[in-house]
């Protein structure tokens, strides 16, 4: 089956670096690019947490005769230097989405990009297609990065665009196809990593359909099946993120995977979407994030104590802002990095304990402490406070905010 690509035409690409998963379709890609182009192809695939062997896509790589194969953990690097700052500013795009997707891509666009510098690459190449998010933030970080790289995105280029396409191009070429994909028994795409994970298309594509019982909702338990009894949990933050579980100090990553567990066992963190892609289309996304739910309740709960309150209301005006920057794709744009820096200005003082019940899908707040906290009893108490705050102040504050509407007032009569 011979596919026509018009970007062949206009240059030579001698070497591409490709977002490789081992799946049926960037397995074609592989093999699509090779006879395409005529080039040497560099694998990449990136372990951000989603909990497939990896071993696999290995093989599949070698078999087609590909001698450089990039297959990194980045797992910490994931949750240290994008989780947590997205997480610093109270991230939700919508009202309601955490982003797991979103901020999975531009760690790999930037891997990518280095891969491509060191190998003296002259493309990257990913198997995002040409309706979706992901081709525009895996682009827009690699063009951040590398200003003259060239992409190849096949899903743009080839007249494979049914999975039948691709199951006769893959035996055409012997690539070997998981019997699910053959039979088309999977009736939604998944996409995991150590925030979340992702599930859309196929069943779901009707957005007044109740999604399956059978073979989502992998990291939580209906609520049916949860514990009866709450469990309480405390989590210590330094500087806004996240350090400590229950007084035990570990890894960023190995922090989330913690919640992610004590989220899960108790059916925290489901949502089902319908959301505003970039590119201009409605999508229905459902989507698990147990840790991630945690982790901005307890992020919000520390802040209420530490912040100062304009300074609290200027990051809830920026963020919708920063939300969208994220997953719009331009988490290497200017404007994005320089509300990263007010963002983390703003944490120097977001540090404490906050206590959390958890129980049947819900998060409570339950308590919190900081050595920072602006809290001060004495004066926002209901009993005496001892001259501490003087109540008849209040009505030269009040008259003075209604003076505008007074005056208004007046006018109108």
């Amino acid at each position: 089956m011979k596919t026509t690509s018009t970007f062949k035409k206009k240059t030579t690409i001698k070497k591409v670096v490709l977002a490789y998963s081992g799946g049926l379709d960037t397995s074609v890609i592989l093999k699509w690019l090779q006879d395409e182009y005529d080039c040497e192809v560099i694998t990449f695939t990136a372990d951000i947490g989603q909990g497939e062997e990896l071993a696999p896509a290995k093989k599949k790589a070698e078999k087609f005769g590909i001698k450089k194969i990039y297959i990194d953990d980045l797992r910490e690097e994931f949750v240290r230097d994008f989780v947590f700052p997205m997480f610093r500013a109270n991230t939700v795009y919508e009202g309601e989405y955490l982003l797991g997707t979103s901020i999975a891509r531009p760690l790999i666009a930037k891997r990518m990009i280095e891969i491509a510098k060191k190998e003296k690459a002259d493309a990257i190449s990913h198997g995002a297609t040409g309706k979706g998010n992901d081709q525009v933030r895996f682009e827009l970080g690699a063009y951040a990065l590398m200003p003259n790289i060239k992409v190849i995105a096949p899903w743009r280029e080839w007249n494979l665009l049914s999975r039948d396409k691709l199951l006769a191009y893959a035996d055409q070429h012997g690539i070997p196809v998981d019997y699910k994909k053959r039979k088309g028994e999977a009736p939604f795409s998944m996409d995991a990593n150590l925030l979340h994970i992702s599930y859309e298309g196929g069943v779901l594509e009707d957005p007044n359909r109740e999604p399956p019982a059978d073979g989502m909702w992998r990291l939580t338990a209906p609520l049916e099946k949860t514990p009866n009894k709450p469990e309480v949990v405390e989590l210590e933050f330094s500087k806004g993120d996240l350090c400590a579980i229950n007084g035990k100090t570990m890894k960023a990553h190995e922090l989330l995977i913690k919640l992610n567990a004590l989220g899960g066992k108790h059916g925290i963190g489901r949502l089902d979407l319908v959301e505003n892609r970039y590119v201009g289309m409605k999508s229905r996304g459902c989507y698990e994030t147990p840790g991630g739910t945690i982790l901005l309740r307890a992020h919000r709960a520390i802040e209420s104590l530490t912040l100062d309150r304009e300074v609290a209301h200027l990051k809830d005006d920026l963020m919708p802002r920063y939300a969208s920057a994220i997953y719009n794709g331009y988490w290497w744009s200017p404007e994005r990095i320089a509300m990263q820096t007010l963002i983390d200005h703003t944490q120097s003082v977001v540090n404490g304990t906050v206590r959390l019940k958890l129980y049947k899908g819900t998060v409570t707040v339950i308590g919190r402490s900081s050595k920072n906290s602006l809290f001060d009893a004495r004066i926002s108490t209901f009993d005496d406070d001892g001259g501490a705050y003087n109540q008849a102040d209040a009505g030269g504050f009040i008259k003075l905010n209604a003076l505008r509407m007074r005056i208004a007032a007046t006018k109108r009569r």
